[in-house]
């Protein structure tokens, strides 16, 4: 599983990519310097329950760790993984 990153000035998303299929994505839009809001995550039904979707979520949150970014999860699904992970609350604004 490749997990890749595409960002432009007012949002971006991350794209799971399993061969030449897409996986799954999650989008998200900046809110300002520093800040962005996930918005959105979808996983592919053939991909259902292999855990794609959370690590979109962690490679968000490895991205914002690595570029001093807060967090936003307004997305249901990246919401639960952000209160199920009380680890990832570094992220969150």
């Amino acid at each position: 599983m490749e997990i890749e990153q595409h960002n432009t000035e007012k949002n971006g998303f991350f794209k799971a990519i399993e061969g030449y299929d897409e996986a799954g994505v999650m989008t998200y839009v900046w809110a300002g310097p520093g800040k962005i809001i996930i918005d959105h995550t979808e996983v592919n039904e053939a991909y259902s329950g292999k855990g794609i979707g959370k690590q979109l979520v962690l490679e968000a949150v490895k991205y914002a760790r690595e570029n001093k970014i807060k967090i936003m999860p307004l997305c249901p699904y990246a919401k639960s993984v952000f209160d199920k992970n009380p680890e990832l609350q570094d992220v969150v604004f």
